[in-house]
């Protein structure tokens, strides 16, 4: 073999090793990549899945708490029912043991009955409003807050 061959056969060699290394170190950058978008896509999922579980949290406690607040009232108004009810109950008597005639007819009992009707009017709004908190789901806008201003 002549110094020529010799050569040329060197310059191969060396480009085959220049080409395997560069090949070797390209595999890792790529496994590199790969294992970060792995992990980015994870992260993403993970978060994604904390902030809907958060959202649910934060929309079922403002719930609850509506709903305790109207149930409250609800409680407030019926024992003003049951004020109403017991005044007129004792008007009644006293106007029997006064020996009035056409009880029902009396202003003062009128008083009384409407004011039990508009009570009881308020009482079956706020039942329905219960009723409505206790149905309401989590819509598009309460389960992504980033899109709230």
């Amino acid at each position: 073999m002549n110094d020529k061959e010799h050569d040329e056969l060197q310059e191969e060699q060396a480009t085959t090793e220049e080409t395997g290394t560069s090949e070797s170190a390209a595999a890792p950058d790529e496994d590199l990549q790969q294992d970060h978008d792995r992990l980015k896509e994870t992260t993403e999922k993970l978060w994604g899945s904390t902030k809907t579980a958060w959202c649910t949290a934060t929309f079922k406690a403002s719930q609850y708490k509506r709903l305790v607040q109207k149930k409250i009232d609800l409680a407030a108004l019926h024992k003003k029912i049951d004020a109403a009810h017991a005044d007129l109950g004792k008007l009644i008597d006293d106007m029997r043991e006064a020996g009035r005639k056409s009880i029902m007819t009396q202003k003062e009992v009128k008083e009384v009955l409407t004011n039990l009707d508009n009570l009881k009017e308020d009482a079956a709004i706020l039942e329905e409003e219960v009723e409505n908190i206790k149905e309401e789901t989590p819509t598009a806008e309460t389960s992504s807050p980033d899109e709230q201003p």
